[in-house]
């Protein structure tokens, strides 16, 4: 006995007590000996003490009973504790000296057996009514704590093993049947769970893939927006740097031409001055003479006074130079205001905006989730929200079509343009794309067109060669479209149309492709924004604004709503 009372070896592992239980029939044990033990009648609900067989039901609360022990005084579990007690309970039970492993175990007999010691009940006729099984470990679990007798019943009533002896008195009256009609029974319900399981895993499957592809796009995003701002900002510094040289000019100017006609002024007062300077030497000599004739001879030419040759020059305090850096201040600061004012509506749009969404995945057992499903816009300001500036990618362009100068118009002539080959260019049909991939989150654009088109959406991967279906917008599974004729609408995907004969036309198509919902929609453009038609698919890559063009198409200039703050 240890100074506190307790047993120094567990009874199960024979070993020092590591994190030493008692549990209530006053036994103590290693806590993880006896949990591991109690873990195999989980499925009874019964348990009982592994020294005197006392049971307990429910399953008491665990608590460690050493007293003032810090965690240095806690010794960790060997990892071969667990192995070693499942080892000795599959060792041959009537071996003599060292055991030998256990090769099968009897549920009648109760008991374990080596190769050695199994031959009899091959062998003989009086073991030919035994039953043999290949599981070696856990024989207790095989046999009632009540009775000690093979568990061989099920009882429905109580969901338990029980023994023939428990029909007697605990289950009688019970809704008894074999364990073996039990198992059948029971196993075809396993089937079924495992067979969801399979299903699930898959799914699971699919989704890790599809959140890894949404992780690469979304790092892709951030690292174009990164690209663009480095670009923008390093535009400004240029431009900055252009307004820095230019008003250097100015005041350099400026003050250049001020001191040029400043230094006109004092060459010629200093010219006056020394013309002045000799007039006064005269004047002196004239003076002080002594020759009254030399002196009244000279008077005449000598007494008026000389004329000014110089206006008088004064500095005109209101000018300066501070008009112009005033305007270099004022200009930082309204620049300092726009970037604050913009920069926190982007901030709080960004941060309102959810990059994902968590939601419990209720409904049956093994029902997949409903799809997430982000707050739709309704108004067209709430679609202007996800406004996107495209141009149309010349190497893409039919033969027929010219591009205007900024990108955002095309027109279909009826002769032949001279393009380079280009391997992304349409050679069948009369379509281009759009320069710009969109994928992520959600994105809209506005278009405008003449005589008969389609608009819609398509993967890089799309056959720009031949005129056959798997070029063509909206006929193949790269793509999804809406025609415009003059007799209404028609979408089209994977060769598969349908007519929209309800829907009125409108002078304005808008798009609106929610990438992460997997969705693509086409409205008639007012204020109402009425839905012509919304296609459901998964998006695996990024998707290309797509056009085929009757006469004209012209991409919308539109102004990106914020979120108010």
């Amino acid at each position: 006995m240890t100074d506190s009372g307790f047993p120094e070896t567990c009874l199960l592992c024979e070993d020092t007590l590591r994190e030493p239980v008692t549990i209530p029939c006053g036994d103590t044990y290693c806590m993880d000996c006896i949990r591991i033990y109690w873990d195999q009648y989980d499925y009874m609900g019964i348990y009982s003490c592994p020294q005197c067989h006392a049971t307990f039901t429910p399953r008491p609360v665990l608590h460690r009973n050493v007293p003032n022990v810090g965690p240095s005084d806690i010794r960790p579990l060997p990892e071969q504790t667990q192995s070693l007690y499942l080892k000795r309970e599959a060792l041959c039970d009537f071996c003599t000296g060292r055991r030998s492993r256990a090769v099968k175990s009897c549920l009648m007999c109760l008991a374990y057996y080596c190769e050695t010691h199994i031959k009899p009940h091959y062998e003989s006729v009086t073991f030919k009514r035994h039953k043999l099984v290949d599981e070696t470990g856990h024989l207790d679990r095989k046999i009632c704590p009540q009775h000690e007798k093979a568990l061989e019943l099920f009882c429905r009533s109580d969901q338990m093993c029980i023994c023939v002896l428990c029909t007697v008195r605990e289950h009688r009256s019970h809704n008894i049947v074999g364990a073996e009609e039990e198992r059948a029974e029971k196993q075809k319900i396993l089937v079924m769970t495992q067979a969801a399981i399979q299903h699930i895993i898959q799914e699971r499957h699919k989704e890790l893939q599809e959140l890894r592809h949404n992780v690469e796009v979304l790092k892709g995003n951030a690292q174009r927006a990164q690209a663009s701002s480095d670009k923008t900002f390093a535009e400004m510094v240029q431009t900055v740097e252009r307004w820095h040289t230019e008003i250097s000019q100015v005041i350099q100017a400026n003050l250049q031409a001020a001191v040029g006609q400043a230094q006109g002024y004092v060459e010629r007062l200093e010219q006056e001055l020394n013309e002045l300077q000799r007039r006064d030497a005269e004047l002196r000599v004239i003076v002080e003479t002594e020759d009254n004739i030399h002196f009244l001879q000279s008077f005449p030419t000598l007494s008026p006074t000389p004329d000014p040759m110089v206006p008088k020059v004064l500095i005109n305090p209101e000018f300066s130079f501070e008009a112009i850096t005033k305007t270099i201040t004022d200009t930082k600061e309204h620049l300092d205001d726009i970037f604050k004012k913009e920069l926190g509506k982007t901030s709080k749009f960004v941060s309102d905006t959810p990059v994902y969404v968590l939601i419990p995945r209720t409904g049956g057992r093994f029902k997949a989730p409903a799809r997430v499903d982000f707050q739709q816009p309704k108004t067209r300001a709430d679609f202007l929200k996800y406004a996107c500036h495209l141009t149309f990618d010349p190497n893409t362009c039919y033969k027929e079509l010219v591009l205007s100068d900024d990108g955002q118009s095309i027109l279909r002539k009826r002769t032949v343009q001279f393009y380079p080959d280009h391997p992304e260019r349409f050679d069948g049909f009369c379509q281009v794309l759009c320069r710009e991939p969109l994928s992520g989150f959600r994105h809209y654009w506005e278009v405008e067109w003449g005589g008969e088109f389609s608009v819609g959406v398509a993967f890089k991967s799309i056959s720009r060669k031949g005129k056959n279906s798997n070029s063509l917008l909206g006929y193949n599974n790269k793509s999804w479209s809406l025609l415009v004729s003059d007799t209404g609408y028609s979408v089209w995907h994977n060769k598969l149309n349908k007519d929209l004969v309800a829907v009125a036309r409108a002078t304005r198509i808008g798009v609106y492709l929610d990438f992460a919902g997997n969705s693509v929609s086409f409205y008639a453009v007012s204020e109402s924004m009425e839905l012509i038609h919304k296609f459901s698919a998964k998006f695996s890559e990024p998707l290309y604004a797509g056009f085929g063009v009757g006469s004209s198409v012209t991409l919308c200039s539109l102004e990106k709503k914020t979120q108010p703050h």
